[in-house]
């Protein structure tokens, strides 16, 4: 015949072994996670914002226009006049220095190049570059057989950045720290950049425009009486 002995437990014990139940538990799975090959990421630590990589430059560049010029040619076509009056519209909204006219010197077409330079010269004054501050220089070209443009060129302040198409390493060679490739964002801050009507913008707002008082005048008696109405 078996007897059943009842041993007594210690309230104190209980509460140790529901404490120390989970601290086994965590250190079961710290000690799986040690072997582990991955690597350690600190939040925040990675750069990841495009606008960081690929950030917008207001600096002084040069600006260029090209005129393509056929041998042949002895005045400038509509499309060319169109051409170089634009050319003169971003100069006149952005810069006041010098801008010049620069010919093409050895080519095929460098005796009609000469021929037009003067004519462009001309479509730049009527539309208002002062005359003094138009120039004309020669550029010697690469080749005899290169069709050459006229190139109209003046420094202006610009947003720009970085050239495009880097990729210095395999974009699927490392993913485990979720990164944007070298090339991310580029092509979309060089369109933005390429709107921009005024740099300055980016740096500073523009003053604003003194108030309306009679419009609003209108506008809050409109309301007063009418109340909320479309169009007022």
């Amino acid at each position: 015949m078996s007897s059943k002995i009842s041993v007594p437990v210690n309230p104190d014990l209980r509460s140790l072994r529901a404490v120390a139940a989970p601290l086994l538990v965590a250190a079961s799975l710290l000690s799986g996670c040690a072997g582990w090959p991955g690597h350690s990421v600190t939040v925040g630590a990675v750069p990841d914002d495009y606008r960081t990589n690929h950030p917008i430059i207001v600096a002084e560049k040069e600006r260029t226009v090209d005129l393509p010029v056929a041998s042949g040619d002895r005045r400038l076509s509509i499309s060319m006049r169109e051409t170089v009056r634009g050319a003169a519209q971003s100069y006149n909204s952005s810069a006041s220095g010098a801008i010049r006219i620069m010919v093409p010197v050895g080519s095929v077409n460098a005796g009609a190049a000469s021929v037009l330079s003067t004519q462009v010269a001309d479509v730049l004054r009527k539309e208002g570059v002062p005359g003094d501050r138009i120039l004309s220089s020669p550029y010697h070209v690469s080749s005899p057989e290169d069709a050459a443009p006229i190139r109209i060129a003046f420094m202006a302040v610009t947003a720009s950045t970085g050239e495009c198409g880097r990729w210095p390493e395999d974009m699927l060679a490392n993913t485990t720290e979720n990164k944007h490739y070298a090339n991310f964002g580029c092509a979309s801050q060089n369109n933005l950049a390429a709107q921009i009507a005024n740099p300055g913008d980016l740096i500073a707002p523009r003053g604003m425009t003194p108030i309306d008082a009679e419009r609003r005048s209108t506008v809050i008696e409109a309301y007063r009486k009418n109340g909320a109405i479309a169009g007022n």
